[in-house]
């Protein structure tokens, strides 16, 4: 995406939130630029929209914005709204379809937290873990929704889809209805020990992932209320034209316990997420300028998990 089209992109953005009425605060509205930049320009395949407005109003901004910009400029054609129970995603459908085929190759290498044990532990391998294993059904769910063989012919079909079933099942049902225009998966966890924060960290595209079962939730949160932690942010600069102006600002965070990550960015993880980041970076060089990580402390707090 070259900066005339970075330029075009955020016009058509800026004035369909206008034709809504959709007052965002500065904040919000940068990010929400941001977060679609990202996916347009291949950073990321999923954004999570926790700003903004609570469900049911901001999947309903977000699916009529969707529509007045993809009707304005070809850039956004593989956008789409994604719900799981009570969260909103944005997503890059074909983006999306690469990320979890690479997951499951496991050229995305992931690293998992343990937060069921006092200390937290780090494992590579999510076959060693029931949850984890559970994971890697609802990333096959997902390979089943998102098929790389089948985006191009039908790359944003304007229906709502919901998968049925037993995420541990080798037996998928997709239902569609012509109700709606975004893809509803919150079945996706039923019947399985995977929360919120485990399907999010994969999903998010973060290296490191926090794993815990729906019954050691209060272990969890006790586990990392009582650690201190490294953050890690990745952050760009867009590549603005000279009279608007450009400052770096966040693309993506995670956190990791300190005692897990005593080499911070050093961390053999880190540096290959850095490079991962980076390649994506170098395919995108007219749009953003500028990408760096940081790595920052935070000690121990209350956590919501």
């Amino acid at each position: 995406m070259e900066v005339v089209e970075l330029d075009e992109a955020l016009n058509v953005l800026d004035s369909s939130l206008s034709l809504m009425k959709w007052r965002l605060k500065s904040q919000s509205k940068r990010r929400l630029e941001i977060d679609i930049l990202a996916l347009c320009t291949g950073m990321r395949p999923v954004v999570m929209i926790d700003y903004g407005g609570k469900l049911p109003e901001l999947q309903e901004r977000l699916c009529a914005l969707m529509k007045l910009i993809q009707k304005q400029s070809p850039i956004f054609e593989h956008l789409k709204v994604m719900v799981i129970d009570d969260m909103i995603y944005l997503i890059h459908v074909k983006g999306l379809a690469e990320y979890v085929r690479s997951s499951l190759s496991l050229e995305a290498q992931l690293h998992f937290v343990d937060l069921e044990q006092d200390p937290p532990k780090m494992i590579t391998q999510a076959e060693n873990s029931p949850v984890g294993m559970q994971l890697i059904s609802i990333q096959k769910s997902f390979s089943l929704l998102f098929p790389q063989d089948g985006i191009k012919d039908d790359p944003l079909p304007c229906h709502r889809t919901e998968y049925m079933g037993d995420a541990t099942s080798s037996t998928h049902e997709l239902v569609t209805s012509q109700s709606s225009d975004f893809i509803d998966l919150s079945s996706c966890m039923q019947d399985t020990q995977v929360t919120v924060p485990t399907l999010n960290g994969w999903l998010l595209g973060y290296p490191v992932v926090y794993l815990f079962s729906k019954e050691h939730i209060a272990d969890a949160i006790y586990n990392l209320s009582t650690k201190s932690l490294r953050i890690f942010k990745i952050s760009v600069c867009r590549n603005a034209a000279p009279s608007k102006g450009s400052q770096l600002e966040e693309l993506l965070s995670f956190s990791v316990p300190y005692d897990l990550s005593m080499g911070g960015s050093k961390e053999q993880w880190a540096e290959a997420f850095l490079v991962h980041m980076q390649e994506k970076w170098e395919r995108c060089k007219p749009a953003w300028r500028s990408l760096e990580m940081e790595v920052s402390e935070c000690y121990p707090q209350a956590i919501v998990l």
